[in-house]
């Protein structure tokens, strides 16, 4: 990956709405080659989708999102590549990693509710043979999401004092 490359990911992963004639004002490099760069990165598949933040409590559609912490036993010759595909493959499913520590999987879903949700634990997750258990947690506020804050701060008001 070329020093061009990082830079331009970089200032596409601040706003991904910025174009490439922007993004070649901003770092002094010919416009032909942020195009390239983008180019190239989207055919390698390093960059993958463009993709919105959304503040859902700002929106009525509200979803319900959880965590959930699910310990497997690995498959022979596989590992945890099947199961963690397996998993993946459900709609529901936005994230699935591989961890260390206390547990192998973290699934993040989201659901219309809470009942959903539990549905989805419950008669899709926990019945996969490999699992062995899984802990949920439901979100219940997001503060901050990919670098971006949600809460709205006021501003320090108080009056400047000087000697």
């Amino acid at each position: 990956m070329t020093e061009l490359q990082l830079k331009v990911l970089e200032l596409l992963k601040e706003d991904a709405r910025r174009d490439a004639e922007l993004i070649a004002t901003m770092l002094g490099v010919p416009l032909e080659d942020v195009k390239e760069a983008i180019s190239a990165m989207e055919e390698n598949h390093i960059i993958v989708k463009y993709a919105t933040v959304v503040n859902w409590s700002k929106v009525d559609d509200e979803k319900v999102t959880a965590l959930i912490e699910v310990q497997i036993t690995p498959e022979r010759g596989r590992g945890f590549e099947g199961i963690a595909e397996r998993i993946y493959l459900y709609p529901e499913v936005k994230s699935v990693y591989l961890m260390s520590g206390a547990y192998d999987l973290l699934v993040e879903i989201e659901g219309k509710n809470l009942k959903e949700v539990a549905s989805f634990v419950s008669n899709k997750l926990s019945p996969i043979d490999a699992v062995l258990s899984t802990k949920t947690f439901f979100i219940l506020k997001k503060y901050k999401q990919d670098g971006i804050i949600f809460d709205e701060h006021e501003g320090d008001h108080r009056l400047m004092v000087s000697p």
